[in-house]
């Protein structure tokens, strides 16, 4: 069901499915929330999938002159409240793992889970000033609309993976919500509220929440050393690494992730 709320200057738009424990997919940069739909379509089922997208993309507008890991966490609380959600198991993948992060740390008697996509602790982590992350970080912005949006595809899939970019990038526009080719205008607020949050001194906080984090061998975004210190610095969490996937794990691996995801939900809800 599309739903949407006043909250703070933006009409937050977002989406519910499914009935059961209550599961908030939070997405990353420049992705709106219905790109979830892999991993909800598998859970809706089972659970009550909430999606939304972060103020400034998809239907939630309009673009704030501001923007801060802090403010996003607070709409997604702030949907959670409208739809009277009490308990909730989080997903967030790469800034949104900041945001649920950042929501955990402020709602933690509300959390019954934490699932963390291809993401880390400090924003300044992301994205580390390679010379691959460089070459594949200009392919998505210089050159013709195809070459674009080819460069964006190789940015997200491993590099040995077999695909048609052009396909694939068309398979990818619904998801992500717009042409690979472009850039939403909220993308560069959404980048520097990344690089301006770090949950790294407080991860210890989260020790009562089980917490599952994931990512991919060839992740120019999310490095695996990065994911790794993430679930180092959260007590009892469990780290899984994928050798044949990057930063786009949750659809090129969706099976594999939805049945982690199952597996990690079932297991928090036992032990309740």
């Amino acid at each position: 069901m599309a739903s949407s709320l006043e909250h703070r200057g933006c009409r937050l738009a977002y989406d519910v499915r499914g009935e059961g424990p209550a599961v908030m997919f939070i997405q990353g940069v420049g992705v709106h929330g219905p790109g979830w739909k892999p991993q909800v379509d598998a859970l809706v089922s089972r659970f009550r999938c909430v999606s939304f997208d972060n103020r400034g993309m998809g239907r939630s507008q309009p673009l704030p002159t501001t923007l801060t890991v802090e403010d996003m966490a607070d709409d997604a609380r702030a949907i959670l409240d409208a739809e009277g959600i009490a308990e909730v198991h989080l997903v967030g993948h790469s800034l949104g793992g900041l945001v649920a992060l950042c929501l955990a740390l402020n709602i933690k008697q509300r959390v019954r889970s934490l699932l963390l996509l291809c993401t880390f602790a400090d924003g300044r982590a992301a994205a580390p000033l390679t010379l691959r992350m460089g070459w594949l970080g200009m392919r998505t912005r210089v050159g013709t609309r195809r070459m674009r949006r080819r460069g964006f595809v190789r940015l997200v899939m491993a590099p040995n993976a077999a695909f048609d970019a052009d396909e694939l990038a068309e398979q990818l526009t619904p998801l992500f919500g717009h042409d690979l080719a472009d850039q939403p205008p909220i993308v560069n607020l959404q980048l520097k509220a990344m690089r301006h949050f770090d949950a790294t001194p407080r991860l210890t906080e989260l020790a009562s929440i089980p917490t599952l984090v994931l990512n991919g061998v060839h992740d120019p975004i999310s490095p695996p050393s990065v994911s790794r210190a993430l679930a180092d610095g959260i007590p009892g969490a469990k780290y899984i690494e994928f050798a044949d996937a990057s930063h786009g794990l949750p659809i090129s691996h969706a099976g594999k992730v939805n049945e982690l995801l199952q597996d990690h939900l079932d297991r928090a809800l036992s032990h309740l």
